[in-house]
């Protein structure tokens, strides 16, 4: 695997964990970090959005980029200029900013898209020759994004792939503003003892993976040959489906009824209708082909969290009944 690495959004979740990975498995590993949010006094923080800061990024002339950064569905719905701004103006001037080198550059470029790009109405499963139909401002700006590293590459500018990710889940930490939040919200904090709200119908299906899957994605896109992509440069990743109420069961054959009872149900209208026109099922042959894993059930997901963010453990749950 390549040496020099930048890393941008960083001071993400997936990105520290990205970058603890890399740190394990490359060695020696010249790492540059970059955020919006100053973390660390190894971080760069800068907006990826404001000109010229692309092009400082890309002095040391890195071989490989994760392009992690993002406004997040329920904020980028919310703010429409931010949304554009960030999510696609930020990657535009990135992928200038690599071709402008010229010289021969072509450095490895992992770009982090979603799921979102996809719309309803759905089939059963989504397969690799859906059509992209977003439904949301973020999924509209992820799907751009696509087709921009699909035509830098194809130009011999830079060598990308980008990955749909799944929801991640579940997500450690405090709640963000992605109108997704809740899919993590009913399973972590009731496993740290707090009550959580679940703002739609447990009849409600989605695609998930979890954060040690998600880095292994990006892990393995680091790598791979990408002459066995063609053109078609953007891969559905692999998942779980479940709905809503298969992910509470999971939760209580995990860690008992008492924390199943922390979840209450509060419907919220804007955040169902956000979910509606999101994806719930893949056949995800592509990517499985081409080597990427992803977990085996819900519960395995809600095990790894256990597993690398309460050492193994639910805490102690009270009794409501």
């Amino acid at each position: 695997m390549s040496r020099r690495v930048l890393v941008i959004g960083a001071a993400g979740m997936i990105g520290r964990k990205l970058v603890e990975r890399l740190s394990r498995e490359i060695d020696p590993v010249d790492l540059v970090l970059h955020d919006v949010v100053p973390s660390g006094q190894h971080l760069i923080a800068s907006d990826l959005s404001a000109p010229g800061e692309a092009e400082k990024l890309i002095a040391r002339r890195p071989e490989l980029i994760f392009h992690l950064a993002a406004v997040v569905s329920g904020e980028a719905e919310a703010d429409f200029e931010k949304g554009y701004r960030v999510n696609l103006d930020g990657t535009r001037l990135l992928f200038e900013a690599i071709r402008k080198v010229g010289h021969g550059y072509r450095p490895r470029v992992v770009f982090t898209s979603s799921i979102a790009v996809f719309g309803a109405p759905f089939p059963e499963a989504i397969d690799d020759d859906y059509l992209c139909t977003p439904l949301t401002s973020y999924g509209t700006q992820k799907a751009i994004g696509e087709l921009l590293l699909a035509d830098y590459s194809r130009r011999g500018f830079m060598d990308g792939i980008g990955l749909r990710l799944p929801t991640i889940c579940v997500r450690p930490g405090k709640p963000n503003q992605a109108a997704s939040g809740f899919f993590s919200g009913i399973i972590r904090e009731p496993l740290a003892g707090r009550e959580a709200v679940l703002p739609v119908p447990e009849t409600v299906r989605h695609w998930f993976a979890s954060p040690r899957a998600a880095v292994g994605f990006l892990m393995h896109a680091a790598q791979l040959d990408t002459a066995r992509l063609g053109n078609r440069r953007n891969l559905n990743m692999p998942g779980i489906s479940a709905t809503v109420g298969e992910e509470i069961e999971a939760l209580r054959r995990v860690a008992g009824e008492a924390a199943v009872k922390l979840i209450r149900r509060q419907p919220d209208a804007s955040i169902q209708r956000i979910v509606s026109g999101w994806p719930q099922n893949f056949e995800p042959k592509r990517a499985l082909s081409l080597g990427f894993r992803g977990d085996a059930s819900f519960e395995e997901i809600i095990r790894i969290h256990l597993q690398d963010e309460l050492a193994g453990t639910p805490r102690p749950q009270p009794d409501r009944g």
